[in-house]
């Protein structure tokens, strides 16, 4: 059974990767949340960086902000606002602790909250650390047409996440705000 399920596995892979490869690259921007970890020292942020390329997406912003509320929202409502950019994804400021607040300061930007991310990281987190996954307050919503992630400044945690949820469904994300910005203006028009 183990084996039909790492040739699933590769075969689902392979699969996501020949349709990424067939895609426009997805413009995305980082940024990182944190009272120390800046430049090489934002080892998340580079691993996000280095996976977002490598399955061919554009970084096209990074940006590190301290654990403050309104200096995260400031930081990522610039991102968000940065032409082109459709993904921006937060590392750090996800957990329990009392400066732990990029949940606070940016999930009421959420027009649209998607909880269905945040509960398939917490499960899949479930085999690195055991039951303090529930400990994750990683979330994903959609803000202005645009996909908003927020994620723990592990880099373990990144790594999974993009992995194994974001790299690859990203296109099929872009493309669904895409049509759903052009409905939205049809609509519009259609009722002026």
């Amino acid at each position: 059974m183990g084996r039909v399920k790492a040739a699933q596995s590769t075969r689902t892979g392979a699969h996501a990767a020949s349709r990424a490869a067939a895609e426009p690259r997805v413009a995305c921007a980082i940024l990182t949340v944190s009272d120390t970890r800046r430049g090489a020292d934002d080892t998340s942020g580079t691993a996000m960086q280095n996976l977002l390329e490598k399955a061919g997406h554009a970084v096209v912003a990074r940006a590190w902000v301290k654990d403050e509320r309104r200096a995260i929202r400031a930081a990522a409502v610039r991102l968000l606002a940065r032409r082109g950019v459709r993904v921006v994804l937060v590392t750090g400021g996800t957990g329990m602790s009392p400066r732990d607040v990029t949940p606070e300061a940016l999930e009421p930007l959420y027009e649209r909250e998607l909880p269905g991310f945040g509960e398939a990281f917490r499960a899949r987190s479930w085999a690195q650390v055991g039951a303090a996954a529930w400990f994750s307050r990683a979330s994903a919503g959609i803000v202005k047409g645009r996909l908003l992630v927020l994620l723990p400044g592990s880099r373990a945690a990144v790594t999974l996440a993009l992995k194994e949820l974001l790299i690859p469904e990203l296109h099929h994300v872009v493309r669904m705000l895409g049509a759903a910005a052009v409905t939205t203006r049809v609509s519009t028009r259609s009722t002026r």
